[in-house]
């Protein structure tokens, strides 16, 4: 891993630019100690400094003290993108558009995004778990589908906050039953982009038994920004 730029915030929280091989990423650490990390993932290739992740990464970091990262993962943000991957994120923006979201535009781009995904992140997660700003377990909060890959395939996600769920492709709903670590799921009643009674079926599907829904009327933009205090004690309560 190597860090290509520094910013020390008003709060107190240094925000690190990285590059682990291809792979880059942003690290936010608190202004004290070592820290439990949380991984917070984006939705379908926004970039990672989308201002409402960087804004939930430095909550997280200055108001409860976590170490929090995001990366680019193949194929999102900025890195470069195969024909295929342009293509099939073209069809999948115009079904949205036109509210036609189907199984076979989902599997054809979300399916192969959340497995060329898993594994930068995998790899990421190896060297930020070496670092001394980072200790104990792990957390993931965002993309309900990579956070069910990843939960299935890493034992160090010990408790994982998730969004939406309305369209998560085949095989990570069939792999729900093996999750059983500790779950938030926040659904928005009225979410354009996400299916209400798929979200619920997904939690139902989800093998752990310590798992909470938070429903909240509004679309997919509205969530209230008290989930944001809500979810970091969720993390207060299964990250320490």
């Amino acid at each position: 891993m190597d860090f290509t730029s520094e910013h020390l915030h008003d709060d107190g929280v240094l925000e690190r630019e990285l590059v682990v091989g291809d792979i880059p990423g942003t690290l936010w650490t608190p202004p004290s100690g070592p820290a439990p990390l949380v991984l917070i993932a984006h939705n379908n290739g926004l970039p990672k400094s989308d201002p409402r992740l960087v804004a939930r990464a430095r909550f997280h970091a200055a108001r409860y003290g976590y170490a929090v990262a995001t990366i680019d993962a193949t194929g999102c943000g900025d890195r470069p993108r195969t024909p295929e991957q342009e293509r099939d994120r073209a069809a999948f923006r115009r079904a949205m558009q036109a509210g036609e979201g189907t199984d076979t535009v989902l599997e054809d781009f979300v399916g192969p995004l959340v497995e060329g995904a898993a594994p930068d992140w995998q790899t990421a997660l190896d060297a930020l778990v070496a670092l001394p700003d980072v200790q104990g377990p792990v957390g993931f909060s965002g993309w309900a589908a990579l956070g069910i890959r990843l939960a299935t395939a890493e034992p160090r996600i010990a408790a994982m906050g998730l969004g939406a769920g309305g369209y998560v492709p085949r095989a990570q709903r069939e792999a729900a039953p093996h999750v059983t670590v500790p779950l938030l799921l926040m659904v928005q009643w009225d979410d354009e982009g996400n299916p209400r009674q798929r979200a619920l079926d997904l939690f139902d599907a989800f093998g752990s038994t310590r798992k909470t829904l938070h429903a909240n009327l509004g679309g997919h933009l509205g969530t209230p920004a008290f989930e944001l205090e809500d979810g970091c004690r969720f993390f207060d309560r299964h990250l320490r």
